[in-house]
């Protein structure tokens, strides 16, 4: 592996490492907000659709790191 490919690599693991942080957060506030006896659902559905996009990104940025892993 070339100091381009080490580069990028390294890259990728700092976004992957900040999406799945992300992805945290997320979890706790909707978790939060799940426990209110009337949640604001629309907040809810933006907060889970944005929960779904971080996975999707986080697994595209996943197989880049090892695209001989079988999905």
């Amino acid at each position: 592996m070339d100091d381009d490919d080490e580069a990028l690599h390294a890259a990728l693991r700092q976004r992957i490492s900040e999406l799945q942080m992300e992805h945290r957060d997320l979890d706790d506030a909707i978790a939060r907000l799940s426990e209110n006896p009337l949640p604001d659902q629309l907040r809810m559905q933006r907060l889970k659709k944005r929960k779904l996009l971080l996975k999707d990104q986080l697994t595209y940025l996943e197989r880049q790191l090892d695209p001989d892993v079988l999905a």
